[in-house]
């Protein structure tokens, strides 16, 4: 995987293809009881939700907040023992913040690549689908880019969330190529891997301005749309190029 660190769309019409599942079920069991299995009621939901908005409110902050539970806490007026009661620590708070955020992908990006692009406007669905995905990441930057930061650090939870959500888009990606994303050692499967990669790497630099005004010397924006241009353009040759000749 990748480490971590205004759109004019196309219009352009898909052709029909039979969708691919790309999200799990979510689980009722951390909603239902608390830590210690207690079901929860009214209130112990009402409070289970206080904590996440309290997340949520530190995430959306405009300067840098520490995200800790110690903060959270705070945040929602409530005792570390209470926050521990449904949160064993940051990691499954931030996963909790995330299944909403992810319960959207479908809506924002995930459909705009799962009807198969015909070759005649394949670099314009490029172009539609890497505006989206950057929107998506740009509505919910903060904790997309400290879900990555604490996987590259070795956070296996967090890791196998990152996994999973470009395990989705790579199968998708090999679709378009006309392929099976089941074969996981075939060259469309690898090519789809590097290109989700590097993608993903364009998109967390593109939403990171710091980054981009360090590297860009002030044409941080300008730059960034250039750089989704040039994605767009290696996904269609990547495509292109992994397509049966018919």
């Amino acid at each position: 995987m990748i480490s971590e660190s205004e759109t004019q769309t196309a219009a352009v019409k898909p052709v029909k293809r039979g969708p691919s599942s790309g999200k799990a079920p979510a689980s009722d069991d951390n909603i239902s009881h608390n830590l210690y299995g207690q079901r929860l009621g009214r209130k112990g939901r009402d409070t289970r939700d206080r904590i996440i908005a309290a997340a949520n409110a530190l995430l959306a902050r405009p300067e840098p907040t520490p995200m800790t539970l110690s903060a959270v806490a705070r945040e929602a007026s409530l005792g570390m023992t209470t926050l521990y009661l449904y949160f064993t620590d940051l990691t499954e708070l931030l996963l909790a913040v995330l299944e909403p955020v992810m319960a959207t992908a479908e809506e924002a990006y995930l459909q705009a690549i799962r009807d198969r692009w015909p070759d005649e406007t394949l670099g314009e669905h490029c172009q539609v689908f890497l505006l989206s995905y950057h929107a998506f990441w740009l509505r919910h930057t903060r904790v997309l880019h400290l879900r990555n930061a604490m996987a590259d650090q070795h956070d296996v939870r967090m890791l196998a969330h990152r996994v999973a959500s470009a395990t989705t888009l790579i199968g998708l990606v090999v679709e378009q190529m006309d392929a099976s994303p089941d074969d996981a050692g075939s060259a469309p499967y690898d090519m789809a891997t590097v290109l989700m990669s590097g993608i993903e790497r364009v998109v967390t630099m593109a939403t990171n301005m710091d980054v981009q005004n360090l590297i860009s010397g002030g044409r941080g924006a300008e730059n960034a749309r250039d750089r989704l241009r040039a994605a767009a353009r290696l996904l269609e040759l990547g495509i292109r190029d992994h397509r049966p000749v018919r």
